[in-house]
């Protein structure tokens, strides 16, 4: 991260991080369904450590969860210290997807397979979070 991502302090923007996350998230999104996605949704987004100017930022997603046509994706944020090699977790989001054709409207996607405990765990989770969406969008 360099001086034009930070505030005064050395701290790299919240905004441009979220930016990051979006776009990693709907890559990973992109490429389960093949088809364009657009963002729907973004959880709450909490860092719980900042990133400073000259942190080498790796950001990792995953698709969670797929419903009909809409996609979660899971974004870790780590920062690393390239002289030290130290790496933060800085933040997780989670954050929706929905694919669309060339016309724009919502497409089918794939399913999602877990494969592993983890996986199976993380669909999961990823179900309750869309549910609980689901809840509190009609009330």
């Amino acid at each position: 991260m360099t001086p034009q991502y930070a505030n005064n302090h050395g701290n790299v923007h919240g905004g441009w991080i979220m930016k990051l996350v979006d776009e990693a998230g709907a890559l990973a999104c992109m490429k389960h369904a093949a088809q364009r996605v657009v963002t729907v949704a973004v959880d709450q987004m909490t860092f719980d450590r900042p990133i400073l100017i000259g942190d080498l930022v790796t950001l990792m997603a995953e698709v969670s969860y797929v419903g009909r046509s809409s996609m979660e994706a899971q974004v870790l944020v780590i920062a690393e210290n390239p002289i030290s090699g130290h790496q933060t977790h800085t933040n997780t989001a989670y954050l929706v997807y929905v694919a669309l054709d060339d016309a724009g409207h919502p497409v089918p996607v794939p399913p999602l397979t877990p494969e592993t405990d983890a996986e199976r765990h993380r669909f999961e989770q990823g179900r309750a979070r869309q549910d609980y969406r689901r809840r509190s969008r009609n009330h």
